[in-house]
């Protein structure tokens, strides 16, 4: 690999992040234009139904004459469908660029390959494959549902020196510091969900809001099969979008969906199908030991993030125990050790 190719993919890869949290469920694509070994535009996709990476970068291109010469690097196979937007292959192919190196191939039905063929049929000299671990990574919700046909999914939770989520009986304790809770924040911008438990829902009575960073709301998620919430908690608030699953009859209102799942069966599936369904690619599961175990136990997760203070209760209700592989890292975050875990 040279070393310029992979300078600029990863400029394209850096640019593709920045539309975190705004491109969904679209995936995070960034593309670079370069001229002799320098680059003349660039661009990524900052918004779902708006214009795409491709199409930013090469408007961004201050002198179009140089495009029958340049070389465009992107993180992802150019479309080649009609969705919101126009084919991106096809404006490759229009504005005259010879060659495009691609990070990762599409996995998404309706392109997976066709772009790169549309683009070799047209005589454009086309490359995959450069930083392609990178590409996976930063896209990592977007593959793993089109892959699995379920969404990404996260698990996070905060635990006492001596292993304990809560007090007992449940009782809501402050466990993980300040720049905890700022991270936490962070990353419930950065996914399409959260999930909570009856429990966790009941007796924390928790926003699962964005409130100390930038960033979009997520999709509030409540497994409450009886219906056990009172109508004054904040999850039936009706400020931002609420599913809650449950064995009582749907129903609708403003930003809240009752949604039936079936007592015959496994509740954790039914949810996923129907999460997949409704296209959610990514969920934060902020739940208390039953979710988390129940995922735990069926091989159902893909990130673990646990905060673990120096607090020590004595008694209450125990975090999960992990016996796992895939330790990404182990970070300070303010007096909490933050051990980062990837189901790889």
């Amino acid at each position: 690999m040279k070393t310029a190719e992979a300078t600029f993919m990863r400029r394209a890869l850096d640019l593709a992040h920045l539309g975190t949290g705004y491109a969904r469920p679209n995936p995070l694509v960034g593309c670079v234009v370069t001229h002799e070994g320098r680059i003349i535009g660039e661009g990524w996709h900052q918004q779902y139904g708006g214009p795409h990476a491709e199409v930013n970068a090469l408007a961004a291109v201050a002198d179009q004459s140089l495009l029958p010469t340049s070389r465009a690097y992107v993180t992802l196979e150019p479309c080649a469908h009609h969705g919101k937007t126009p084919p991106c292959a096809d404006l490759l192919i229009a504005r005259g660029v010879p060659e495009v190196v691609i990070c990762n191939d599409d996995p998404f039905p309706l392109v997976a390959g066709r772009g790169i063929e549309k683009l070799r049929a047209a005589g454009v000299r086309v490359t995959t494959g450069l930083l392609a671990a990178e590409g996976r990574w930063l896209n990592r919700r977007f593959f793993t549902f089109h892959e699995k046909k379920r969404p990404y999914l996260v698990l996070k939770w905060a635990e006492t020196a001596d292993g304990f989520l809560a007090g007992r009986y449940f009782q809501p304790v402050r466990i993980s510091s300040p720049q905890a809770g700022l991270l936490t924040h962070q990353w419930r911008a950065e996914e399409q969900a959260i999930l909570v438990g009856t429990r966790t829902a009941l007796h924390d009575n928790p926003r699962l809001n964005v409130r100390d960073w930038p960033g979009p709301q997520p999709t509030r998620l409540v497994i409450d099969k009886n219906l056990s919430l009172p109508p004054t908690h904040y999850l039936l608030d009706g400020s931002q979008p609420t599913l809650i699953y449950t064995y009582r009859q749907p129903y609708h209102a403003a930003n809240l969906d009752l949604v039936p799942v079936s007592e015959a069966d496994d509740l954790i599936p039914q949810v996923l199908a129907d999460l997949y369904q409704r296209q959610v690619q990514s969920v934060l599961v902020e739940g208390g030991p039953t979710v988390l175990n129940a995922l735990l136990n069926a091989g159902l997760w893909d990130e673990i993030r646990v905060f673990r203070a120096p607090l020590k209760l004595g008694q209450g209700i125990a975090a999960p125990r992990l016996g796992l592989s895939g330790l990404r890292s182990r970070t300070n975050v303010g007096p909490d050790e933050l051990f980062w875990y990837v189901n790889e």
